[in-house]
């Protein structure tokens, strides 16, 4: 085949070239007696080939008929408009050139779930995960340029860690030559903290990981968090910093994968609405109020809310929440007693619309050495293990605050995933380790 500069599909569908390279692999395929119609897809989109008998040599119309599903090969032809053909143009070949074919296809029109996991090193091919994969993308895109434009700096801290954040209970334990004691990473925070003392505000997306033995939709054991941390920065103005990162996704997604989102089945109503109106604020007590006058949940004060509490709340508006002002005794070390009342801390979580639940995790932190010595020994850890960690406070503490994101969090919510596992390409939970 001549050497000619190959293009995408959804360039060809823009730039309407009269003579075309393509290479990609088969979607569809449909045999008639003189003519075979083949869909080709590449990384951009599908499009409808025609191989005329009439029109082509013998050997690349039997060339044509050896093409099975997922086969590679590269063709030149000839666009020509259609209205009948799903992309509104049809290609004619003039010749064609297998790369390789595939064997029998295992994935067809009847499959499970765990089937598409079992095979997801292959389901990745398919538009729908095409689509998600593309989204996911733009999302990590523009977390990292809201940051940097805000002036952030990136910043990364260890994934083998000696002390743990989010609780001893999920952590996953690794052999480290001989020695006990060291956990894959839960969250940067113990190590990011150190850092706003020398560059200010940081951010970082890194990988997470989480040992809860749960086997719902929401969890993952290897995880995806966007998590920001910046010195002189109040409780308030880290509301805003997540309520603008979101509306930034938002943003950049619909601005650029409107055709994914269309792929996807995707309402974009909720997330036009989500970005368009602010985030609906209100406090913990507030919310104990609306679920009692709204659902009849008789909740005790000092309770975590709960995935149904949680769920009940996003129906009640289109757009996200934040719940500030939590029981300190639900929530971490870390996390600021407020001023004003002891009680509860000057964090909050974001709940995401549609029963999405927590996509932002955050507070101001605490500041007071001798108040996060306490909550350490209440939580029942060994003080000495955190003592790097006690410096920030020993040597020059200032106010600070910051949050983390779950990246599958916010992709499930805009490509409205029935479960998270839909939002990465190789998801791990705590039966599924493999492919």
């Amino acid at each position: 085949m001549e050497q000619l500069e190959f293009m995408d599909i959804k360039d060809i569908l823009i730039k309407k070239p009269a003579q075309i390279n393509l290479r990609g692999w088969v979607y569809r395929k449909r045999d008639q007696k003189d003519i075979i119609f083949i869909s080709i897809r590449d990384h951009s989109g599908v499009i409808q080939l025609v191989v005329d008998n009439s029109k082509v040599s013998k050997e690349i119309f039997e060339n044509a008929k050896k093409l099975t599903i997922e086969s590679s090969f590269k063709i030149k032809g000839v666009l020509r408009k259609e209205q009948r053909a799903p992309e509104g143009y049809e290609i004619d070949i003039i010749d064609l050139e297998i790369i390789n074919i595939a064997e029998n296809y295992p994935i067809s029109k009847d499959f499970s779930e765990e089937f598409l996991l079992d095979v997801r090193h292959l389901w990745l091919r398919s538009r729908k995960m095409n689509a998600i994969l593309k989204i996911r993308s733009c999302v990590f895109k523009a977390v990292r340029d809201f940051f940097i434009e805000n002036k952030f700096y990136e910043y990364h801290s260890p994934i083998l860690q000696s002390v743990n954040c989010e609780g001893g209970s999920t952590l996953f334990e690794v052999p480290y030559f001989e020695k006990k004691g060291v956990f894959l990473s839960q969250t940067w925070q113990l190590y990011a903290e150190p850092a706003i003392f020398s560059l200010g505000k940081i951010f970082s997306i890194e990988p997470a990981f989480r040992a809860e033995k749960s086997k719902t939709t929401r969890h993952l054991t290897e995880l995806w968090m966007a998590e920001m941390e910046g010195a002189f920065i109040n409780f308030e103005e880290l509301q805003n910093y997540g309520e603008k990162l979101i509306k930034r996704i938002l943003k950049e997604v619909l601005d650029k994968h409107k055709e994914e989102l269309k792929i996807l089945k995707r309402d974009i109503s909720i997330l036009e609405s989500s970005l368009e109106k602010p985030f609906v604020r209100m406090t913990y007590d507030e919310s104990l109020n609306i679920l009692k006058e709204k659902f009849d949940f008789n909740i005790e004060w000092g309770k975590d809310l709960r995935t149904i509490e949680e769920d009940k709340l996003s129906k009640l508006y289109d757009t996200f929440i934040i719940i500030t002002h939590y029981p300190k005794k639900v929530k971490a070390f870390y996390m600021k007693e407020d001023p004003k009342n002891p009680e509860v801390v000057l964090g909050f979580d974001c709940i995401g619309p549609e029963g999405y639940g927590e996509i932002i995790g955050a507070s101001e932190r605490e500041s007071d050495i001798n108040k996060i010595k306490k909550n350490l020994l209440e939580q029942g850890e060994d003080i000495s293990q955190y003592d790097f960690y006690l410096d920030t406070r020993r040597y020059g503490s200032v106010p600070h605050s910051g949050f983390g994101m779950g990246m599958e969090r916010i992709i499930s919510f805009i490509i409205g995933a029935d479960t998270i596992k839909d939002a990465i390409a190789f998801p791990r939970t705590m039966v599924r380790y493999k492919p």
